[in-house]
């Protein structure tokens, strides 16, 4: 599918499709820095789990990436370039709910191979959460590439299987594609029937209200350099926070934790 370019094809597709592909959105060498940090970072995880008695060891799936280093923080500052989409999409600011990843290797079963969307609940009247699959390689239907039925971000009830792979399209691309999906929308991972893997990080936002999945300002602590860039200060949560101290709360308007304009 050659999705048209743009923030108003953007808005056009979602409007219509629910779902918008950026073709060669990010550059390789931010790329390769990711692919290099994934397999120290899952591996991380699953001990993680395994010593916490958690399922899902080795399902590939790899949450929260956004604290491992330096390269997930590089790739976050590419959004930048479709500020103008996002702003369409929210009609307002918005901040980063969560930052994972998965790894589908051939004959693995994740719970993101099953029919879903990620927001538990079905509004018509404002969108309040985005997804964004970066391709850290090529998607294809061999290597599972994302099934999106088309059109459902107003559906509210599950469709059955049969009826889902009825009517779904895959959501193929290039490596450093994005895939942006309205997360009302119903989707799944695909499976995997090649040898290699096929990689990607998944990214979801929201309006600043919602709660992020992590605390990421915490996670990166109030000396980071994103502190220092206006548009990752607003993405990683840095305007968004909750006081956790009368200190906290009773402090110049320029200080609060939660800044103005973040309910617009």
């Amino acid at each position: 599918m050659n999705a048209p370019t743009g923030p108003a094809g953007f808005a056009a597709a979602m409007q219509d499709k629910g779902w918008w592909v950026a073709r060669d959105a990010i550059a390789p060498g931010v790329l390769d820095a990711v692919c290099e940090q994934l397999a120290p970072a899952l591996a991380r995880r699953d001990r993680i789990r395994a010593r916490n008695g958690v399922e899902g060891s080795n399902d590939g799936t790899l949450h929260h990436l956004l604290g491992d280093g330096p390269e997930f923080i590089d790739l976050l500052r590419t959004l930048e370039h479709f500020s103008a989409e996002l702003d369409w999409f929210f009609e307002g600011k918005y901040i980063l709910n969560s930052y994972g990843g998965v790894i589908n290797e051939k004959d693995t079963a994740a719970y993101v191979h099953q029919v879903h969307r990620d927001i538990r609940f079905s509004s018509t009247a404002r969108r309040f959460m985005l997804n964004l699959l970066v391709m850290l390689d090529d998607f294809t239907p061999e290597n599972g590439a994302t099934w999106i039925l088309s059109g459902s971000q107003g559906r509210a009830q599950k469709p059955e299987q049969a009826e889902f792979l009825a009517g779904a399209e895959r959501a193929t691309g290039t490596r450093g594609s994005i895939l942006f999906f309205d997360s009302r929308i119903w989707h799944a991972a695909g499976h995997n029937t090649t040898a290699a893997p096929r990689r990607a990080l998944t990214i979801t936002l929201t309006s600043p209200f919602f709660k992020q999945q992590l605390d990421y300002p915490r996670l990166l602590g109030d000396d980071h350099e994103a502190l220092r860039e206006p548009f990752l200060r607003q993405l990683v949560g840095y305007n968004a926070r909750v006081p956790a101290s009368l200190d906290d709360y009773y402090v110049p308007v320029a200080r609060r934790h939660y800044q103005r304009g973040q309910d617009d």
